[in-house]
């Protein structure tokens, strides 16, 4: 059989961990240089080819990549490395305890209203950048070096102890995310997980696995809002399934649509709070996982893409005007603290109203990249921003292969995407500025694209 015939892969994996003093995200209005490294950042990278089809993932430990910062991966790779940009999928687990690639707070990434005396407020670090995009380069090139021949495997599982919805329905009709434990006025959870645990595994000729995708939901928020650098539980489940399989083997974490799910269970009065139990708990059910995998035959591998024009969140005349007051009071941060350290929400908040209120004159519509890689019975969803798991769970329902991965956070960075249901209740999530600004609608547009898409044949 040629080659060209043949299920191909490779992977690889480079150190991207900051030095110490760079600014890790995972919070508004915070500063948090890093002071401890405790664990290594990774950016993992997994290449296939099929038929003359090459298709690209890369897994990073950080905690988000803006748009800009991830077309200079693509773009940069494609260049490099005979890849189509459109062909390369930039995936971000979301780690609370890492940096972010470009600036969360603004809609433009070359435009602020933040004070710049105070970089960190926007979100990112200057100087984490350049060599980051650098090492996340050489990692697809390095994947795409070592293509050699295997075979594919997949299974899945469910596991429901280390994963819940945040957001509660409370007994006076309001909604909460985070509420306190155990709150008598709890009256219910307002949304579903999704316990999913889904293993992918590429063979070569030897019989060893070179590479995995491990798929679960959930945010990782162990390290916030501290200043050391984990990999939480994506970087844990890595690390434990290379011990099961070798330091040869390069896993790819692949996180969900966890936009309202969290590894606190917040009516439970002793939460699991350990990232590394929760990683143990996940490697447990992906070894009863790889007991039942069956092969996956790969007749042909495909890219479908499609880029839907949202529009911006329109803003009330009220919003604008009152985080014009606002700033006009207090045109330096609001300082919770006298080391100035902290700022207020609200501050942070007024800032980004006025800045998406700006982009908007300037384009008012946000371009949502959806991609759908597909090898064989096995179909990899790649949506962008932070969308709620109840859109997760429609596109699987719709989907037409067996094994049905969805990946938020990928090729840049979209804010929340919530559920009509939590734009009625309320909260952060559904608060207008740079964190959440689709329209309400958007979610239900996500879905619907998502799933055309994995129903149109390779």
């Amino acid at each position: 059989m040629s080659q060209e015939s043949q299920l191909c892969a490779g992977a690889a994996r480079l150190d991207i961990t900051p030095e110490m003093g760079i600014q890790l995200a995972g919070d508004i209005g915070r500063k948090r240089p890093v002071e401890e490294i405790r664990e290594r950042l990774y950016a993992n990278a997994l290449a296939v080819e099929y038929g003359g089809e090459r298709l690209c993932v890369l897994s990073v430990d950080l905690l988000a990549m803006s748009c800009a910062w991830s077309d200079r991966i693509r773009q940069g790779a494609a260049e490099r490395y005979g890849l189509r940009p459109e062909a390369i999928m930039v995936h971000v687990v979301q780690n609370h305890a890492a940096p972010s690639l470009g600036h969360l707070f603004l809609v433009d990434d070359q435009k602020t209203l933040f004070p710049p005396e105070y970089p960190w407020l926007m979100g990112g670090d200057g100087r984490y950048k350049e060599p980051t995009v650098a090492s996340c380069i050489e990692a697809i090139g390095h994947a795409v070096g070592n293509l050699e021949p295997v075979t594919l495997a997949a299974g899945h599982g469910v596991d429901g102890r280390v994963a819940f919805n945040r957001r509660f329905v409370m007994r006076d009709g309001t909604t909460r995310c985070h509420p306190a434990w155990c709150d008598p006025n709890i009256l219910h959870v307002e949304g579903p997980t999704d316990p999913e645990v889904a293993v992918a595994t590429f063979t070569n000729a030897e019989g060893k696995v070179i590479a995995t995708l491990l798929h679960h939901t959930c945010h990782p928020c162990h390290g916030y809002p501290h200043r050391f650098v984990i990999g939480d539980w994506p970087g844990a489940w890595v690390d434990s399934m290379r011990g099961h399989w070798g330091a040869g083997c390069v896993p790819l974490a692949i996180n969900g649509c966890c936009g309202n799910i969290h590894h606190v269970d917040h009516t439970n009065p002793r939460p699991l709070r350990d990232h590394q139990r929760m990683a143990a708990m996940l490697a447990e059910t992906t070894v009863q996982v790889l007991g039942r995998m069956q092969s996956v035959a790969v007749a042909r591998i495909g890219l479908r893409r499609s880029v839907l024009e949202l529009p911006l969140r329109e803003l009330s005349a009220d919003q604008i005007a009152e985080a014009e007051r606002l700033l006009a009071k207090h045109p330096e941060p609001m300082w919770n603290d006298e080391s100035r350290t902290s700022v207020a929400w609200d501050w942070v908040y007024a800032v980004t109203v006025l800045d998406l209120n700006d982009a908007r004159r300037g384009n008012p519509v946000f371009p949502y990249e959806i991609q759908v890689f597909r090898i064989g019975d096995l179909s990899l969803v790649a949506l962008m921003g932070e969308p709620f798991v109840e859109g997760q769970l429609e596109i699987k329902r719709a989907a037409p292969t067996r094994h049905t991965l969805v990946a938020h956070f990928c090729n840049g960075y979209a804010g929340y995407v919530p559920t009509r249901r939590a734009f009625a209740g309320g909260g952060y999530e559904t608060r207008t500025g740079a964190g959440s600004k689709l329209p309400v609608e958007a979610l239900e547009r996500i879905v619907e694209t998502a799933s055309s898409l994995l129903n149109q044949r390779p």
